[in-house]
């Protein structure tokens, strides 16, 4: 029996997520992270995505992505083999990386699920304590958008904040980000 198709459609926006195989890490260091979000960055700008909402764990990640145009599919092959292929060769490794397909579920927009999809993951670095909860917040996990989110002048170009904001009936402002 064959795998169901994609859903695919101009601007769509989806809730992305996958993990390592047998659910090894796909991040062993800082620098894996940042080559992570760099193959992030090329795939957005080849594909013109935009991205409203990232966190990177040990052994998964969650993308909230909108895909101006229906090209979820070919944006994704090029992100997860790219960033593999660059895994692999600086830990000399080879085979799979990711476990499976990824899950991409539709988020509609221009409902609450949007906002309630962004804080899910913003807040799953706190849920899955990946920083010290005493004595930190969300923003000194760097490897999720909530920190850029605070920052304007570190934001990369692919990450829009203004839908998850106003949907929170925030700007992207000074007095919004407080």
């Amino acid at each position: 029996m064959g795998r169901k198709p994609r859903i695919e459609y101009e601007g769509a926006v989806y809730h992305v997520m996958s993990r390592g195989n047998r659910l090894e890490p796909v991040f062993l260091t800082d620098r894996d992270h940042e080559v992570f979000l760099d193959t992030l960055g090329e795939a957005c700008d080849r594909c013109g995505w935009r991205v409203h909402a990232f966190a990177l764990m040990g052994n998964h990640y969650h993308l909230l992505i909108e895909t101006p145009e229906a090209n979820l599919v070919d944006g994704m092959r090029r992100l997860q083999g790219t960033y593999t292929k660059r895994f692999n060769m600086r830990h000399q490794l080879w085979g799979h990386l990711f476990q499976g397909r990824y899950k991409a579920l539709v988020v509609d927009p221009e409902e609450d699920y949007f906002s309630t999809v962004a804080s899910y993951i913003h807040l799953n670095p706190a849920r899955a304590k990946c920083f010290d909860l005493e004595n930190g917040g969300l923003v000194d996990y760097a490897w999720s958008s909530y920190p850029l989110y605070m920052a304007p002048s570190k934001r990369p170009d692919w990450l829009a904040v203004d839908r998850a904001l106003g949907n929170l009936g925030l700007a992207d402002n000074r007095s919004g980000r407080k």
